[in-house]
């Protein structure tokens, strides 16, 4: 991924906080029977010692795991917030007219080596802590004992564990910190104005950027 220097992000907390705050990330494997395949999924990220793993899981009907041999090498996406950024936006835009479009967004690359698990202890101890982590802001969070033992065996018979070692993670935060400050707080107020919800995302990632 091509990351000028304004837009490097290093800081190990925020890119760990990310994968976090969205889990919802896109697989990227290359094999010789299927060529490049993206396949979405939600991935926990686990520390264990001195190791960091993403784990989660596809459909046992998915070919994936045939088609990709345990150990390539893969790359996983974690996308956060993005929007689009009006030169409208730019003070300065008013006084030279030299502006143009752009869009701003933030986004994790990690690089590992990927892993099939077909063991059933395993994919059970997955399934619960993804289930954990995303009922956690339920009044009554869902578990898994909540559904009849043998409907979830079923379930988890039908599943593959996914699970990268990760060997780096690099993240590009793109929040207009080339610009001017005049700039920047244009364009917070500018996204603020939309009345998006996502708009007004983005402006909050941007003030933080500012920081």
């Amino acid at each position: 991924m091509f990351i000028p220097k304004a837009f490097e992000q290093n800081d190990t907390e925020s890119l760990i906080g990310l994968m976090r705050e969205y889990p919802f990330a896109t697989l990227i494997t290359v094999s010789e029977a299927e060529g490049i395949e993206a396949n979405p999924m939600p991935l926990s990220f686990i520390q264990d010692e001195d190791k960091q793993y993403l784990q989660g899981h596809i459909a046992k009907a998915n070919s994936l795991w045939k088609s990709v041999n345990n150990g390539s090498e893969v790359l996983v996406v974690f996308n956060g917030p993005n929007g689009y950024i009006s030169p409208n936006y730019y003070p300065t835009k008013q006084e030279t007219g030299k502006a143009v479009p752009t869009w701003n967004y933030v986004t994790v690359h990690v690089s590992g080596r990927l892993s099939f698990i077909h063991d059933a202890d395993w994919n059970r101890a997955m399934i619960d802590r993804l289930t954990v982590e995303h009922e956690a802001a339920q009044k009554t969070p869902w578990t898994l004992n909540d559904a009849p033992e043998g409907y979830i065996e079923r379930m988890l018979q039908a599943i593959i564990g996914v699970n990268v070692e990760i060997f780096s993670i690099i993240g590009k935060w793109k929040l207009s910190q080339n610009q001017s400050e005049k700039n920047r707080n244009g364009v917070i107020n500018g996204l603020l104005g939309q009345e998006q919800c996502d708009a007004n995302v983005m402006a909050s990632w941007v003030n933080a950027a500012k920081q």
